[in-house]
């Protein structure tokens, strides 16, 4: 009997005033373990990183979904999270027919495989573990490179959460087109 083959889903950003919500599914290789995975927010950015290197030499698959701030604002940020996660499937580069999905929180995006959402999934499930990981190197790395273009925001320290650095920065100059317009503390501000 083949083994079951069992992708995680999860996503990361849906707090942040500014930036993408980004997902990230993955298939691990149960013939190649990852040791180490973890909810994503409870291990340090440094072993983050490692692991995010070592789940994508050693997945079966892995993929990366992502909505804008502007399609967060047009149909807000639940509906942005589903659909990221569905983008994140789809981009599995992976050939073989899927069993069975696990998505972390309560409810599930709407795939072409049974799905079953598990609350704190990130911190019991494997898969979810990594998704979350993946998900959340990605969009920090997108969020340093941010910095780099408008450093006034501070994005490098708080990822676009809404820190008092950040609310100043959004009372001083104002949103930009990486902000979520539809966020109460962006919307002040326009």
């Amino acid at each position: 009997m083949k083994p079951e083959i069992i992708v995680g889903l999860d996503e990361v950003g849906r707090g942040p005033l500014a930036g993408d919500v980004v997902a990230g599914a993955v298939i691990l290789d149960p013939n190649n373990p990852i040791m180490g995975l973890a909810d994503s927010k409870k291990i340090s950015e440094k072993k983050r990183d490692a692991l995010a290197i070592e789940i994508k030499a050693k997945a079966l698959a892995w993929g990366i979904g992502r909505c804008s701030p502007q399609e967060i604002d047009d149909i807000n940020i639940l509906q942005a999270s589903m659909l990221a996660m569905q983008r994140a499937f789809q981009a599995l580069n992976f050939s073989g027919s899927i069993d069975m999905a696990y998505v972390d929180g309560n409810r599930c995006p709407d795939l072409p495989c049974k799905a079953e959402a598990v609350i704190k999934g990130d911190s019991k499930i494997a898969e979810i573990s990594a998704a979350s990981i993946i998900a959340k190197v990605t969009r920090d790395a997108e969020m340093l490179a941010l910095h780099t273009v408008i450093p006034q925001y501070g994005f490098a320290r708080h990822k676009g959460y809404p820190t008092k650095i950040h609310l100043a920065a959004l009372a001083k100059h104002g949103p930009t087109k990486y902000h979520r317009k539809s966020y109460g503390p962006v919307k002040k501000c326009l």
